[in-house]
């Protein structure tokens, strides 16, 4: 075989290799979406990081999140998100204030709360990365690249436990350089929650300032 026709070979090969790998991303991928719309409710408690080297940058922070369909509560860095299906309501208690703003559906970039477990089904190529122990547990990395030459985001490295298909962690990298890193520290599916778990209720910060963005 001419060097030639062995190149071509070897092309093919790695072709029909990626296209083998990247349909098993798609199929662990599935898999957790299927996992997700199983659970009535989920509440996640996290760790969240935010690092710049060359901005000087070193955030860290516990969080949590209960998850309801599209509905959530976000407790992070002392601020609490509700989102009832209709409006976000972010509670600042340091400052006393709350702000009231319509959910903007044209905003099909962000990583909001309730799309942080299954963000990656629109919007991102995807390719099968490195499987870690991590404490006894296997995870496999699958890489998100953005198609949106807008995206700020650079690549996005989504860490699935392979026995139970959840999410384990998720390492975003931006083209600035800044690296984002949740990691789940507790998953929890199908919790008695309240009633009123995604509800409002004004009276409980009679002394807050309500700014109401339309």
């Amino acid at each position: 075989m001419s060097r030639k026709l062995m190149h071509i070979a070897l092309l093919l090969f790695i072709g029909f290799a990626a296209q083998a790998q990247d349909k098993k991303a798609k199929e662990l991928l599935d898999e957790v979406t299927a996992k997700v719309k199983s659970y009535d409710n989920i509440v996640i408690d996290f760790k969240y990081s935010l690092n710049n080297a060359k901005e000087n940058i070193n955030q860290e922070s516990k969080g949590n999140v209960t998850l309801k369909g599209n509905q959530y509560v976000l407790n992070l860095m002392g601020i609490t998100k509700i989102f009832d299906g209709k409006k976000v309501y972010t509670i600042n208690p340091e400052d006393e204030e709350i702000t009231i703003s319509k959910f903007d559906e044209k905003d099909a970039n962000a990583i909001t709360p309730s799309k942080m477990l299954t963000f990656f089904n629109t919007g991102y190529k995807f390719s099968w990365d490195i499987l870690q122990n991590i404490k006894g547990r296997k995870i496999q990395y699958i890489k998100l690249i953005p198609t949106s030459a807008k995206d700020q985001r650079k690549e996005i490295l989504l860490g699935i436990d392979v026995s139970t298909k959840n999410i384990y962690n998720l390492i975003e990298t931006g083209k600035n350089g800044t690296k984002t890193t949740l990691v789940v520290n507790s998953f929890k599916t199908n919790q008695p929650l309240s009633k009123n778990q995604f509800t409002f209720v004004e009276s409980k910060y009679p002394n807050y300032y309500i700014n109401k963005i339309d």
